[in-house]
């Protein structure tokens, strides 16, 4: 077996995940981005409940991690994750979502926790 594989469950598990569109999407913008749950809520027009439910599931896996600043939570793509790079490789076939964080400095919304 290659240094690079990946084990057929741990793919599984990974593009089961990844297979929400919401889920996908946090990843996409948080491979650039750090967010709060506040601007994914903002983003999806989702409850925060809903949000932080899905944050938790790639925070279970190591795909995301949380970092603490003030009082807020920041979620960042976990790029140290040993299946980062087969992450990575799904992730630069994915369109941009940048104009998402676009519109919410447009509406004066993001980071609108801190």
């Amino acid at each position: 077996m290659l240094k690079t594989a990946i084990e057929m469950d741990k793919a599984t598990g990974i593009l089961k995940l990844l297979g929400d569109k919401t889920r996908l999407t946090m990843m996409k913008i948080l491979d650039q981005h750090d967010c709060c749950v506040c601007e994914f809520v903002e983003i999806f027009k989702a409850s925060q409940p809903s949000i932080s439910q899905h944050l938790r599931k790639l925070r279970d896996l190591g795909l995301v991690q949380e970092e603490r600043r003030g009082q807020w939570i920041f979620y960042s793509i976990n790029k140290t994750n040993a299946y980062y790079p087969f992450i990575e490789q799904i992730l630069t076939q994915l369109p941009s979502q940048d104009e998402r964080l676009k519109e919410l400095e447009e509406q004066g919304t993001r980071i609108t926790c801190c």
